[in-house]
């Protein structure tokens, strides 16, 4: 089967995603400045989690273009990790509602780490039906990023019951760390284009 469907497919469940959570942005009943102050945190939530699902989105992109055909298992792994990110609007309001506190920190950290783990499966998934030499596999590498990410969301799951601070600027960091589109991707696509 070709990939294109599935790129597709994604796409929309994306955009998806994205609409949920810009529905949760109450418009507040009031007409002066003050009247957005308790919005703030859940617009920053809101901020924090389009990031994560642009980064997603963006990553995607890139590592479909290192394969050809799409295999079942690919399928199923790409339909786990679209699982995980819907659960990001639901995590990203009560986290922005309730002012950033353990639980929904926690749990929003939780959501984080295994939207990781599904990545980590989709590539997996994506070297398992091309193999060892091919572009994917060449792009993925040894994936520095993908393997920190995890042990970072394990610390701001941990911190949201320690120092709420420390949970946020951890996953802050991690999208830091990927604002940057990965460029393994568009190299190695290119290089197979080359030969």
């Amino acid at each position: 089967m070709g990939k294109t469907r599935l790129e597709a497919f994604s796409d929309g469940v994306i955009a998806i995603i994205i609409t949920i959570m810009v529905l949760e942005l109450k418009v507040p009943h009031g007409s002066e400045l003050a009247d957005l102050q308790p919005l703030v945190p859940v617009f920053l939530s809101y901020v924090l989690s389009f990031i994560y699902i642009g980064i997603y989105w963006n990553n995607h992109h890139h590592l479909l273009h290192t394969i050809d055909h799409v295999s079942g298992g690919l399928l199923w792994a790409n339909l786990y990790l679209l699982f995980w990110l819907s659960m990001i609007p639901f995590a990203t309001g009560w986290m922005g509602e309730n002012h950033f506190s353990s639980v929904p920190l926690a749990l929003y950290g939780s959501v984080l780490l295994m939207c990781a783990f599904a990545w980590l499966l989709l590539q997996r998934s994506m070297v398992k039906a091309h193999g060892q030499k091919s572009t994917v596999a060449v792009a993925v590498g040894r994936d520095l990023k993908g393997k920190i990410s995890p042990v970072l969301y394990l610390v701001g799951i941990v911190s949201a019951f320690l120092n709420e601070y420390v949970s946020e600027a951890v996953y802050v960091l991690v999208a830091l760390m990927w604002l940057v589109p990965d460029r393994r991707f568009e190299r190695a696509s290119h290089a197979s284009q080359v030969r």
